[in-house]
C-alpha cells in the first residue's frame, strides 16, 4: 500500500513538472492601435518589463496604426533597442497599416513581419496649416534627421536602407510581398501561430548579443496593461485631451461666474488632464496663451456690461489657439491630422456658442429689475391684525408674505409695501378696516 502511495506520488509530481515546464515558455502578445502617444510607450514599457519576469521567449508587436507624436515614438524605439527579449514587429490583422511612426517602430524590432494585404510606409512629418490643411514637412534639418534616423536602423538589423530613405524622402508605401522582397520585412504571415512557426531557430541580435528564438509550442499571453495605461489611453486621445482643456477653461468661467460650486476646482482638474493628455511638451506655448486669453475674454464678458465684442474675441482667439496647438511636425497621416482640427475647431465653435449665450442669459438676468425692488409701492391685503411695533403676514398677488407695521393694522385691511427688512416686509395702513 505504502509503495503504491509512492508511486503515485511520484507520478503526480512528474506530471506537474511537466506540465509546469510545457508551459515555461511564452510569448507575450501586445498591441498597438490608434495614435501613438504617451499611453503607447507607457504600454510597451509596461509590456517589456512583464515579459523579463515572465520567462517570454519573444515579445510580439501587433501594429496598426495611422502614425502618431514624434517624441513618443522615438522613445518606444529606444525602450525596443534596450530590450534583452527579441521583439518581433508585426503589422497586423490582415490589411492592416503601420504608417509614419508605425513604419519607424517596425523597422525598429529585431524582426519585422507583415500580414498579407497590409500596408507600411508614409514617414514624411506633417504640420497644420489653417488656410493649407495638413501639409508634408519639407525642412531639411528635420528630413535629414530623420532619414538618418530610420536608415541607420534599418542597416542595423540589415534592412533595405534605401527603401528606409525613401519611406521620408517620397512617403513610399509598400504592401506585405513588396517589402518582403525587397529586403524591408523578413516574414509575410497570415496568422500570430503562422508567425512563431516561421521564427521558430532564428537567430536575433539583442543588447545581450545574440538569441535563438524557441517559439514552437510556447503559451500565448495576451499582455493586459495597469490601470495607469487604461487611464492614459483615454486621456491621450488628442480629441478627448482637446476636449478635456476646452471644458476645464468654461469650467474655470462659470467657476467665477458662479463662486460656490466648485467649477474653479473641476476646471483646473480638467486642464490639468488635457494637457497631459497633449503633451506638455509637444504643446506651443503661444497656442496656450491664445487659449487663456480667450478664456479671459470671456470672463470679461460676464463681468462687464458690454456684450458680443470681447466673448467674440474671446472665441477668435481660442479657435486660433486650436489651430496652433500641435505646431511641432507629427509622424502622422495628413487625413487624420485633418480631421482631428476640423473636430477640435467644432468643439470649440460649439461650445464657444454655448458660452456666449449662457453670458447673455447672465446679463440679461442681472439687467433685470429685481423682484422686491418692484414689489415696493405696491398694495397688498392683511390677512392677520397686526399690531403697532408687530409681525403678521399680508397677501400679495396671491403670495403670502412676512410683514412688519408702524402703526395698528387689520385684517382685511390694504396696505402699503415701504420697504423691506431681510426677509420682512414693512407696510402702512392705506385705508380704514372693512367693518
Amino acid at each position: 500500500m505504502k509503495k503504491i502511495l509512492v508511486v503515485t506520488l511520484i507520478i503526480f509530481l512528474s506530471a506537474i513538472t511537466l506540465t509546469t515546464s510545457s508551459f515555461s515558455k511564452n510569448v507575450l502578445i501586445v498591441k498597438i492601435d490608434g495614435i501613438i502617444n504617451i499611453a503607447t510607450e507607457e504600454l510597451i514599457s509596461e509590456a517589456v518589463n512583464f515579459a523579463a519576469t515572465s520567462n517570454s521567449e519573444a515579445i510580439v508587436i501587433l501594429i496598426d496604426t495611422p502614425g502618431g507624436m514624434m517624441d513618443s515614438t522615438f522613445k518606444i524605439v529606444n525602450i525596443i533597442e534596450n530590450s534583452k527579449i527579441p521583439i518581433i514587429g508585426y503589422v497586423y490583422p490582415i490589411g492592416g497599416k503601420a504608417w509614419s511612426a508605425g513604419t519607424i517602430i517596425l523597422m525598429s524590432c529585431h524582426i519585422a513581419a507583415m500580414s498579407p494585404i497590409s500596408i507600411i510606409g508614409s514617414c514624411q512629418p506633417v504640420s497644420f496649416n489653417p488656410l493649407g490643411g495638413s501639409t508634408p514637412v519639407n525642412d531639411t534639418k528635420i528630413i535629414n534627421a530623420l532619414t538618418t534616423y530610420l536608415t541607420e536602423r534599418a542597416r542595423m538589423r540589415g534592412r533595405n536602407e534605401t527603401a528606409a530613405r525613401f519611406f521620408v524622402e517620397k512617403n513610399l508605401n509598400l504592401g506585405a510581398e513588396d517589402a518582403l522582397e525587397n529586403g524591408v520585412i523578413e516574414f509575410v504571415a497570415s496568422n500570430i501561430d503562422d508567425l512563431l512557426k516561421m521564427v521558430d531557430g532564428v537567430q536575433v541580435r539583442t543588447i545581450n548579443g545574440d538569441v535563438i528564438l524557441d517559439t514552437e509550442n510556447v503559451q500565448i499571453i495576451n499582455f493586459t496593461p495597469g490601470l495607469r495605461v487604461n487611464i492614459l489611453k483615454i486621456i491621450c486621445e488628442p480629441t478627448i485631451a482637446y476636449l478635456f482643456l476646452l471644458l476645464g477653461l468654461y469650467a474655470i468661467i462659470f467657476g467665477f461666474a458662479t463662486p460656490g460650486y466648485g467649477g474653479e476646482a473641476v476646471g483646473a482638474i480638467l486642464i490639468i488632464l488635457g494637457l497631459i493628455g497633449l503633451g506638455l511638451l509637444s504643446v506651443n506655448i503661444l497656442s496656450l496663451i491664445l487659449i487663456g486669453l480667450g478664456a479671459i475674454f470671456l470672463v470679461a464678458e460676464l463681468v462687464t456690461p458690454g456684450f458680443g465684442i470681447i466673448g467674440s474675441g474671446g472665441i477668435f482667439c481660442i479657435i486660433i489657439g486650436t489651430l496652433l496647438l500641435i505646431s511641432e511636425p507629427i509622424l502622422v497621416t495628413g487625413e487624420w491630422l485633418t480631421t482631428f482640427y476640423t473636430v477640435g475647431v467644432s468643439i470649440a465653435a460649439v461650445l464657444g456658442g454655448f458660452m456666449l449665450f449662457t453670458a447673455y442669459k447672465v446679463l440679461k438676468a442681472r439687467r433685470a429689475k429685481p423682484i422686491i425692488g418692484a414689489i415696493i409701492g405696491d398694495i397688498a391685503i392683511a390677512i392677520d391684525d397686526i399690531d403697532s411695533g408687530g409681525y403678521g403676514f399680508i397677501r400679495y398677488h396671491g403670495e403670502y408674505w412676512k410683514a412688519k407695521a408702524n402703526q395698528n393694522i387689520r385684517k382685511g385691511q390694504k396696505v402699503l409695501i415701504k420697504g423691506k427688512d431681510g426677509p420682512m416686509l414693512i407696510v402702512e395702513p392705506i385705508e380704514r378696516a372693512e367693518e
